[in-house]
């Protein structure tokens, strides 16, 4: 799956844009060097990015967390390295001729990581869990809604969790009864937000979740050590089900949010694998068998705090949007690296037809919603919104504060949209950047006027990235909100019918771009630096990273 970067770098245009700022601290480890094999050869170190937000899988909304999160837990179901899902621990499972009841069998002598038995009890308690408005899972609604018993179990006025149509009629049997049919709902299944976790362990405290005695998992890993900022230890869970074929004792993930400390640590060989490669690196590393690109279902964007003024104006929203020169952005300040957005849905997501995709029958169809080859024309007309709204030339339009993390192109980026809304619209813009954790945690609270943002999908299907500016989805962040859109989004949930849904979802991604319910900006591609010596690991379209199998080979 994962490839070189083959295609030659454009001469980088304004270099010190792309220095990167100070971030969070590294850790020190036994790391290869290129080549050569790590003071043990069961021991790996790797890294990304800073202290994840959570890695409660309830809570965790962010792709960082899910790397971890599934190196250290197990669903029913997993994704193997086809992107194809498989058995986890269940061994198997029947679907009734409705597609309404799912029934999942456990595999025997399942453990949890203290060696305590796991049933099908505790599958229960995860998802309802999940779905209790009390836990305020950013993703509950996306995920359950499909589930019988919904609406009683999160009613504002008086919720009944037990209503939740999942049962254990015995410990070794799990029940889910949908109320509609989800084509994808074995992917759900394998998600990392529905992984389960021990009621013991959650019930000691909301800190259960960073404590080595208290995360208590099911999966290849056990937490050793967590420290913020540092390092998080995972070791070998000899209670795993399949623990015979994991391969590394130990998995030390470096915590380091800082790019060029990132790569200093990656050449020095504390490192056997970093994320973090620091931008103006990118053009020497062409060809490098070190460095790797791998494309990603997934769209870079920006939320717009859309229930406070001026942005509750779409005309301004639409203004700041079309005022982006995305060609720009993704082939010269982002070297390429990304592909320019001409729509929110990018390539890669299936539509109806077998074999066919989403982003081509939305061109097809509707056309691109943004000019890639035509930046002026996009430029005048948001120049014209703006004046509309009452801003000709920015005037009278007040200053603004845009919130991202410093990583990869994230503060070039910034200072580019800084740039040209000044230049262009008239419009100041203030940055301000955050360590990750601190940003993603203001980001979801709202704290922003216009904030960085991006979604990797969790599975194939464009209502996954669409969804996201539901009014009830736990991860709009903008706070859009349209009753159009909304139905149309419900509409394509409810229907049994494949064609349906995803020309609902077609419409509805039409209202939302004609809404600017946020401004994609740049499709997404993973890179990263790997020593040579690393084999067995794999990348997945959803982002994710898979340690578990791998090997430093002498």
């Amino acid at each position: 799956m994962k490839r070189k970067l083959a295609q030659a770098m454009a001469v980088v245009m304004a270099v010190s844009l792309l220095a990167t700022g100070c971030g969070g601290s590294g850790g020190t480890g036994g790391g290869s060097s290129s080549g050569d094999s790590s003071a043990s050869a069961n021991e790996l170190h790797v890294q990304r990015a800073g202290s994840p937000e959570t890695i409660d899988p309830a809570l965790n909304s962010t792709s960082d967390g899910s790397c971890m999160i599934i190196h250290m837990s197990e669903g029913l179901l997993k994704t193997d390295q086809n992107n194809e899902t498989v058995p986890g621990i269940a061994e198997s499972y029947e679907v009734s001729d409705d597609g309404l009841t799912y029934t999942f069998h456990l595999r025997d002598g399942l453990k949890w990581s203290d060696g305590s038995d796991l049933t099908a009890d505790d599958l229960v308690y995860t998802w309802k869990r999940v779905a209790d408005p009390m836990t305020a899972a950013p993703y509950a609604y996306d995920l359950l809604n499909y589930v019988k018993g919904w609406s009683e179990a999160t009613d504002e006025s008086n919720p009944d969790i037990d209503a939740l149509g999942v049962s254990a009629p015995d410990p070794s049997t799990f029940v889910v009864e949908l109320s509609i049919p989800c084509t994808f709902f074995d992917k759900i299944c394998a998600f990392a937000v529905m992984m389960p976790v021990q009621q013991a362990a959650v019930e000691t405290g909301d800190d259960w979740a960073t404590n080595p005695a208290t995360y208590i998992s099911d999966g290849p890993y056990k937490l050793a050590e967590y420290t913020p900022g540092d390092v998080i230890v995972m070791e070998k869970n000899e209670n795993y089900w399949d623990a015979d074929n994991i391969t590394f004792d130990k998995i030390t993930w470096h915590l380091i949010e800082d790019d060029n400390a990132a790569y200093a640590a990656y050449q020095d060989g504390t490192l056997d694998f970093c994320y973090a490669v620091p931008t103006e690196e990118i053009t020497g590393l062409t060809g490098s068998d070190e460095f790797y690109t791998d494309a990603m279902m997934g769209t870079y964007y920006l939320n717009f705090n859309n229930q406070k003024a001026p942005f509750d104006d779409v005309r301004v929203r639409e203004a700041l949007s079309l005022a982006i020169d995305r060609d720009y952005v993704a082939n010269t300040i982002m070297l390429g690296t990304y592909s320019p957005a001409k729509n929110f849905v990018g390539p890669g997501v299936s539509d109806a037809e077998e074999g066919s995709s989403f982003e081509e029958v939305t061109t097809s169809t509707y056309g691109d919603h943004f000019n890639t080859s035509d930046y002026e024309s996009d430029l005048a007309k948001a120049k014209e919104l703006l004046a509309e709204a009452g801003y000709p030339n920015g005037e009278g339009f007040p200053e603004i504060r845009y919130a991202t993390n410093d990583s990869g192109f994230h503060k070039p980026v910034a200072e580019y949209l800084q740039s040209v809304w000044k230049d262009e619209l008239g419009i100041t813009m203030n940055i301000d950047i955050q360590e990750w954790n601190t940003f993603s945690a203001d980001r979801r609270a709202g704290n922003f006027d216009v904030a960085r943002n991006g979604w990797v999908y969790d599975w194939d299907d464009p209502s996954n990235m669409i969804n996201l500016l539901e009014t009830s989805n736990g991860n709009n962040d903008g706070k859009f909100s349209d009753e159009e859109f909304d139905k149309l989004v419900d509409a394509a949930r409810n229907t049994t019918d494949s064609a349906e849904h995803y020309d609902l979802l077609h419409q509805a991604e039409q209202v939302l771009l004609e809404d600017a319910g946020c401004a994609p900006v740049a499709y997404y591609n993973d890179f990263w630096m790997q020593k040579t010596n690393l084999k067995g690991t794999w990348h997945s379209p959803y982002g994710y990273w898979y340690f578990m199998y791998g090997t430093l080979e002498d």
